[in-house]
């Protein structure tokens, strides 16, 4: 995994189950954006309390996952949330998912 940082940008190429990029703290407006050639589930998941990582979740209460390449919109109006992207165990087959956040 290769991780690249900056105030409001985090990006990381996952090639392994088990895997997640480093969080980045957002308040407002966001994009996640997802690209390479892979098989695998990616979940979305944020903290509000700096311990305890949960999945992002619809309104309907599913997990904002991804299966393919694309993007995910949303706002955070709330201050020290963190999120991060990443592989769960059993979710990876193979390739690299190249994620990254931009605020």
């Amino acid at each position: 995994m290769s991780l690249a940082y900056s105030k409001k940008r985090v990006s990381a190429s996952l090639t392994a189950q088990n895997t997640f990029s480093d969080s980045v703290k957002i308040q407002g407006g966001a994009i996640l954006e997802l690209s390479g050639t892979w098989s695998a589930t990616v979940t979305v998941q944020r903290r509000s309390d700096g311990v305890n990582w949960r999945d992002v979740t619809n309104n309907s209460g599913v997990a904002e996952a991804f299966t393919a390449n694309g993007q995910l919109a949303f706002n955070e109006p709330a201050r020290d949330v963190e999120y991060r992207f990443g592989v769960k165990t059993g979710d990876y087959t193979s390739g690299t998912v190249v994620g990254e956040f931009q605020q």
